[in-house]
C-alpha cells in the first residue's frame, strides 16, 4: 500500500485508490471519445503539468484501465485509450457529472471547450431504451458522432457517416438550442430530422436553476453574447 491509498475494504476506497488523484477523471473523459497522442490529450485535458499527467497515465496502464497502442507498426505514432475496463468508468463519470450540474451556474458553462460537447450532451439528455437516433455534433472545427440506443449514448471524434439531426456552433449554443428550444437557435446550424430535436428537447435533464436562468439569458439577449464571444 502507497501513502496514497486507503488501504480498505470498502469498495469505494478500492476505486479511488484507482482514480482518485487529480487530472484522472479528466483524462478518462477525453479518451472515452477515442484514443489520443498525448499532446492531444494534454490539449484536451487542459492545464495537466506534462510531468503530471505522464504519471497519471502510468498509473492508469498500471492498473489496466488505460494502454497505449501503435497507430501504425511503421510509424512511432503511439495512442492512449481506455480498455474495456476503462470503458466501466463512463457510466459513473456521466453520473458523477450530472450530480456535478447542481453545483453550477450557467457563467461556468459558458466557455465550455468543443472537446467537452458531445459528453456534456451526454450529461444533459436522458434518453428511453427505444430510442434510436445518430447526433452529429461540429463545434470549433471539430466533428463527433453521437449514437442513442438502449438508453445509453456512445460518442466519438470524427464526422458521422449518416445522421439523423446535425447541430453546429459553440458549445454553449448547441446546448442553448436543446435546453431553451427555438429560443436557443440563433447561431446553430440545425440540419435533419426536427421531430428528433424536439424530442432530444424534452429529454434535457438539468437542475431547476440553469434551466431558469438559461431561458433568462435567452430573453435577454446574454446568451447570445456569450455565445458569439465564444465563437
Amino acid at each position: 500500500m502507497t501513502p496514497r491509498e486507503y488501504g480498505q475494504s470498502c469498495s469505494l476506497a478500492c476505486a479511488l485508490d484507482r482514480i482518485g488523484e487529480r487530472w484522472t477523471m479528466l483524462i478518462v473523459r477525453e479518451l472515452s471519445l477515442g484514443p489520443l497522442r498525448f499532446s492531444a490529450l494534454a490539449r484536451s485535458v487542459g492545464g495537466a503539468p506534462t510531468d503530471v499527467l505522464t504519471k497519471r497515465l502510468r498509473d492508469l496502464e498500471q492498473h489496466g484501465i488505460v494502454e497505449r497502442r501503435e497507430l501504425d507498426p511503421l510509424s512511432p505514432a503511439t495512442v492512449y485509450e481506455l480498455t474495456e475496463l476503462g470503458q466501466g468508468l463512463e457510466g459513473p463519470m456521466i453520473e458523477l457529472s450530472r450530480w456535478g450540474m447542481g453545483l453550477q451556474k450557467l457563467e461556468d458553462v459558458i466557455d465550455l471547450a468543443p472537446s467537452s460537447l458531445p459528453n456534456a450532451i451526454r450529461v444533459i439528455l436522458r434518453p428511453p431504451a427505444d430510442l434510436r437516433a445518430t447526433l452529429a455534433l461540429r463545434s470549433g472545427g471539430q466533428s463527433y458522432e453521437l449514437r442513442i440506443s438502449d438508453g445509453w449514448i456512445d460518442a466519438s471524434r470524427g464526422a458521422s457517416v449518416k445522421a439523423d439531426l446535425s447541430l453546429a456552433g459553440t458549445p454553449i449554443g448547441v446546448i442553448a438550442a436543446l435546453v431553451a428550444g427555438e429560443a436557443g437557435e440563433d447561431g446553430v446550424e440545425i440540419d435533419g430530422d426536427r421531430e428528433l430535436l424536439e424530442e432530444l428537447r424534452s429529454l434535457v435533464v438539468i437542475p431547476e436553476h440553469l434551466r431558469e436562468e438559461a431561458l433568462a439569458a435567452v430573453g435577454g439577449g446574454g446568451l447570445l453574447v456569450a455565445t458569439a464571444r465564444t465563437a
